[in-house]
């Protein structure tokens, strides 16, 4: 087993965006190939995890989204790489676009799909998370943003 004191999570960030009743993923290049995903990644240093959030759907889809609830936080293990992530999901609505933005690099494009599109979708999901997240949204799962306080 390994030394618990040098144990630390991967933390990050992922925007649940839904408008008309579809949801904003993104489909990217992984190490696994291609998978879907909310607009997510890492929370970076000297950022709260709301600027982190708004920067991730930004870079990865165009879309400027601002966070109204957080919908949880969740955390997955991958054994292969002895990583655990710890997720914190918000509830965002998209506040502009930027057509023509380049997105991240390894996103192949940014789409809306309803839940039962994203379902029987052929592109895997990157995690068993990404279902998740959309059905606590659908159950209607919320927190107020002060969940999280940054000191």
């Amino acid at each position: 087993m390994s030394d618990p004191v040098q144990w630390l999570p991967h933390v990050v960030v992922a925007a649940i965006v839904v408008r008309d009743g579809r949801y904003l993923f993104v489909e990217e290049h992984t190490p696994e190939g291609l998978r879907l995903n909310q607009p997510a990644g890492h929370w970076e240093r000297g950022e709260t995890l709301i600027e982190a959030v708004r920067r991730e759907a930004l870079e990865e889809t165009a879309h400027h989204v601002e966070p109204t609830a957080l919908i949880g936080c969740y955390t997955t293990y991958y054994p292969g790489k002895d990583i655990t992530y710890l997720r914190f999901a918000y509830v965002c609505d998209v506040t502009g676009f930027e057509a023509g933005r380049p997105l991240d690099h390894g996103i192949v494009r940014a789409l809306w799909l309803a839940p039962e599109e994203l379902a029987r979708h052929p592109t895997p999901h990157r995690s068993p998370l990404v279902m998740r997240c959309v059905n606590d949204h659908l159950a209607g799962r919320r927190f107020p943003l002060d969940f999280v306080r940054h000191a």
